[in-house]
């Protein structure tokens, strides 16, 4: 690995060596390790996360070195540079059409793929929905059992680059057509209700206590959040802005697969 790293850290700061064929076969050994669950752009070590930074770049490095291919499954054709990943039945994923995932994606036994798309980079663990019209950035990391709902939207690194991958531990609920972008985590148990955006900057308010909390980029574990908003002074008024309330707390009891709808209907709100 410490080989492996060293030239894709040299090619990164000299682009000239993407033309030496042992740069090329050290990136493309990268993402098949990533392909395989070997290796990861993100992992969990002692309680947090750690960044993989030059594995990243090996991702962002494979478009250059690849070529433009037509690929064809059945009556559809595609034109890209990623092959897409294959031997579904083998690796025990069940994957419903039109679901795509980019060779370089880790998905493990027991995924769900509904209509979606998953891209380079990503991990996702065992047992783990992704929902109909559900996409999965580039290096996204997706926890054990999380269900993706409909329409959601996990962010990637790639375009523009991104300091952190997003990141969704095991046992969330991500409700219908949330946005999770910019190195977010949502930490274990976490559920979002349909339609909250998380970025880098969106004030995330824990409203439970007596005075409300605020917090950015993290999503504190066994949350319950709603999308909401707070007033803010501009030079041509006052107008609301968009952020994520924490209402409430998940129960260590509570059924870890629970629908959107049990966990919310606790705090009696309609999403």
């Amino acid at each position: 690995m410490e080989q492996l790293k060293n030239v894709i850290e040299n090619a990164w700061d000299d682009r000239s060596m993407l033309e030496n064929p042992v740069t090329q076969n050290a990136i493309r050994s990268v993402v098949n390790l990533l392909d395989l669950g070997e290796l990861r752009v993100a992992e969990p070590i002692e309680g947090s996360w750690q960044v993989n930074e030059w594995v990243k770049k090996a991702v962002v490095l494979y478009f250059p070195i690849q070529k433009m291919e037509t690929i064809e499954c059945g009556p559809l054709e595609f034109h890209d540079k990623i092959p897409l990943k294959t031997g579904y039945k083998e690796k025990g994923i069940r994957v419903v059409p039109h679901a795509v995932a980019r060779h370089g994606a880790y998905i493990s036994k027991g995924v769900i793929m509904m209509p979606s798309y998953v891209n380079i980079g990503a991990h996702i663990s065992e047992g783990t929905m992704v929902d109909t019209w559900a996409t999965v950035g580039s290096c996204a990391q997706i926890g054990a059992n999380v269900h993706l709902s409909g329409g959601v939207g996990i962010g990637g690194v790639l375009e523009p680059l991104q300091a952190a991958p997003v990141i969704i531990e095991d046992n969330a609920f991500i409700g219908s057509r949330c946005i999770v972008v910019e190195g977010v985590r949502v930490e274990k148990e976490a559920v979002l209700g349909a339609n909250v955006v998380l970025t880098a900057s969106t004030k995330i308010i824990d409203v439970t206590g007596d005075k409300p909390k605020e917090m950015k980029g993290v999503v504190p574990a066994r949350s319950v959040v709603i999308p909401g908003s707070y007033a803010k002074e501009f030079s041509a008024g006052t107008y609301n802005v968009p952020c994520a309330l924490i209402i409430g707390t998940r129960k260590e009891s509570t059924n870890k697969k629970t629908s959107l709808n049990d966990a919310l209907r606790e705090y009696d709100v309609a999403v």
